[in-house]
């Protein structure tokens, strides 16, 4: 007879004004049993009388009774328990974002209340980054909400929880194309520039046509570096997931980077989604920038071929960047540039806002457009943040 699964209890904390009471709605809707801000002193006793039912609890400085180093304590317990998953979740955004959302929605910071605290908003935010900080650093999964809509931020929060049978168990796999001059995926864990391969948006038919289309597959499978650029990140990956699973991780991001997001990162994006499920992982796909400007014609030829069969030892990938996404800052700022690209990259092109992401699922189900979001020209970091309401 095959053993229960773990209850999965997922503790919602981070900075105010981040996002925390639209997670927790978010994880309602996904059938979870949800309470906001309830003292430490009866918070685990809620968790352990929740019999069967999945549960999420907000939990920050509001708290009666709240200190970092009592509700990670209480997170040690519950994971002694073999039938509790116990995840603790961690919401933030950056400082700019922070105090438009608190002008927008004219709500008072709970660290700013004015007398002897003193009344600025940015100082509320600081005292509490500081106090949060021992609780940033434990968490399970850190979630950047800064230049998020709220349908990309449901689309991440049901990737991590909308599982809860055997076949949700184990690590997600996200994969996700986008223009390096929008700005890299926040969430983004692993990153691979594609701008050293031929660009299709300098032929004139090509340049309507998307990644998607076989005609682009075509063009940019003909590169010589494509073959050995493929079968080299496919050897990197394949033995790296399983090590990453291994040690526990549940979600990674990997991000396919080209100068517009819509031909060269959208191929080698489906290839490598294709490639995983194939493997076994659960894959969530998605493409940044396609949801941007104009829809997205529909595909006319197959995704792509199969990749050129061209040895490792030959030249192989000399283009690639392989890093921690958010390991260069200059790589944080729109239109900063690549570290290495190659000479066939040409004008980026303009704007530099955040767009909601057309996504499909690697069954071949067709892409849709996203909800989209209201978005703000007040620029923070070198983009436009989305205005959203959290």
């Amino acid at each position: 007879m095959t053993a229960p699964l773990p209850r999965p209890v997922v503790l919602v904390t981070g900075l105010s004004g981040a996002g925390k009471s639209s997670i927790l709605r978010m994880l309602e809707d996904l059938g979870f049993e949800t309470v906001d801000n309830p003292p430490l002193s009866v918070l685990e006793e809620v968790v352990l009388e929740g019999a069967s039912v999945p549960i999420a609890a907000g939990v920050d400085v509001r708290t009666r009774g709240f200190e970092a180093a009592g509700l990670l304590a209480l997170l040690d317990r519950l994971r002694q328990d073999p039938g509790i998953a116990p995840q603790l979740l961690f919401a933030t955004a950056d400082e700019t974002v922070l105090l438009r959302r608190f002008s927008e929605t004219r709500r008072r910071h709970p660290l700013a209340p004015g007398g002897s605290l003193g009344a600025s908003v940015a100082d509320g935010i600081a005292r509490e980054a500081a106090l949060l900080a021992p609780l940033r650093d434990a968490a399970d999964a850190v979630l950047d909400t800064s230049d998020l809509p709220l349908p990309d931020l449901r689309r991440q929060i049901e990737q991590r929880f909308r599982d809860s049978g055997g076949e949700g168990q184990g690590m997600a796999v996200a994969v996700v194309s986008f223009a390096f001059p929008k700005g890299l995926p926040r969430e983004a864990e692993l990153v691979f520039d594609l701008r050293f391969l031929r660009n299709p948006h300098y032929d004139p038919v090509l340049r309507p046509l998307t990644g998607r289309d076989g005609p682009v597959a075509a063009f940019v499978q003909e590169d010589s570096a494509f073959g050995p650029f493929w079968q080299r990140m496919t050897a990197l990956l394949d033995p790296l997931l399983p090590r990453y699973a291994a040690e526990g991780k549940k979600y990674l991001t990997v991000a396919m980077g080209c100068t517009g997001g819509k031909h060269r990162s959208v191929l080698l994006a489906e290839m490598l989604a294709a490639h995983l499920a194939g493997q076994g992982w659960r894959v969530d796909l998605s493409h940044r920038e396609l949801a941007r400007g104009e829809p997205v014609r529909a595909a006319t030829g197959p995704v792509f071929q199969k990749a050129t069969n061209v040895p490792i030892s030959e030249g192989a990938g000399s283009g690639l960047i392989f890093e921690k996404a958010k390991s260069d800052p200059v790589l944080q700022e729109a239109g900063s540039g690549p570290i290495c690209q190659g000479a066939a990259n040409g004008p980026r092109p303009e704007g530099a806002g955040s767009a909601p992401r057309a996504e499909r699922s690697v069954t071949g189900a067709p892409a849709q457009r996203a909800e989209t979001s209201p978005t703000s020209h007040i620029p923070s970091a070198g983009r436009e943040a989305p205005s959203c309401t959290y």
